[in-house]
Order: structure tokens, then C-alpha cells, then sequence
């Protein structure tokens, strides 16, 4: 449990620094960035709590997360692209 309770520290930590990112970025690319490593990052702590907790149902809450976090980083540079292929 000690090495969960660190590793949710650790998570909490990068997700400070992520919203600094999103808040001192200098474009939107650097925005989207933090915004990609702050839901990554609050996926983990979801993760990490369900094993801490012992909760089965969690990991179908990261699943969902995840395929919904990896629509939202197409849909992100799509946008930034202009939509161009």
C-alpha cells in the first residue's frame, strides 16, 4: 500500500504541473499538451484508487476514460491541424 499511496502523490504532483502548463502555455499546442498529460494523469489516480480500494468497477471507469482520452487527442490535432490529413 505504501508504494500506491507514492505513486498517488506522484500522480498528484503531475497534475499541478499539468495545469501550470495549461495555464502558462505560450500556444494552444503547448495547452493541449498538459491538457493531454492532466487527463492521463487523473486516469492513473482513477486507476491507482481502484487497486488501492480493491474496486473491480473501477477499471471499467479507466477503460471508458481512456478510449474517450485517446478520441479527444484526435479530435485535438484535427483541430490544431486546421483538419488537414
Amino acid at each position: 500500500m505504501i508504494g500506491i499511496d507514492i505513486a498517488l502523490a506522484l500522480c498528484g504532483v503531475v497534475a499541478l504541473l499539468a495545469v501550470v502548463r495549461i495555464a502558462r502555455g505560450p500556444d494552444r499546442g503547448t495547452r493541449v499538451v498538459g491538457a493531454e498529460m492532466l487527463t492521463v494523469t487523473v486516469i492513473a489516480i482513477v486507476a491507482l484508487g481502484g487497486v488501492r480500494t480493491g474496486s473491480t468497477s473501477t477499471f471499467d471507469i479507466v477503460l471508458v476514460a481512456t478510449m474517450v482520452a485517446f478520441l479527444a487527442t484526435v479530435s485535438f490535432a484535427r483541430a490544431l491541424t486546421g483538419g488537414d490529413r
